[in-house]
């Protein structure tokens, strides 16, 4: 073997092993930027989106919350987009569809799916992207009063010890 094809050997496993990591840090930024968080109402977890949402994100972070809720006893899901700026949003009619896909899919599983932290802007993307059913999203200004509603709903309250 000449030097010239030892050393574009050299290179493509290189480049392989580049790929590799490149792969590797892509999932971890994945599962870093939409994190599962254990709630105080039981079988209840809370997934807070952040940073740019491309249609492929959007189907990872679903993909994500569907294994989540399949693996563990979960019956709420809160979605939490309050770390997300109109800048974050790819296109807006995919934005708007993309959360009505994630309600369903997760609606599809009996799990309640509450959402919370759409700004003034991001309410208005998902209005224009013409979600049909948007009036069958639950979705709360804050976390607090997605909590609030959930421990009514589920008739728990906080004690003082």
């Amino acid at each position: 073997m000449s030097v010239e094809t030892q050393e574009i050997v050299k290179l493509k496993e290189e480049v392989q092993e580049l790929k590799r990591k490149l792969e590797e840090a892509e999932r971890e930024i994945t599962d870093i930027s939409a994190p599962v968080i254990p709630s105080i109402v039981p079988e209840t977890i809370l997934i807070p989106i952040m940073g740019r949402l491309s249609q492929e994100r959007f189907e990872a972070i679903i993909t994500k919350i569907l294994d989540v809720s399949y693996n563990q006893d979960i019956n709420t899901i809160i979605v939490d987009f309050s770390g997300i700026r109109d800048k974050d949003i790819g296109e807006t009619d995919v934005f708007g569809m993309n959360i009505h896909n994630m309600a369903k899919a997760v609606q599809l599983m009996g799990i309640e799916i509450l959402f919370v932290g759409f700004t003034p802007s991001l309410t208005q993307i998902v209005i224009q992207s013409d979600v049909r059913e948007v009036g069958q999203i639950k979705s709360f200004l804050s976390f607090k009063t997605a909590l609030q509603y959930l421990m009514s709903e589920k008739s728990l309250s906080f004690q003082e010890k």
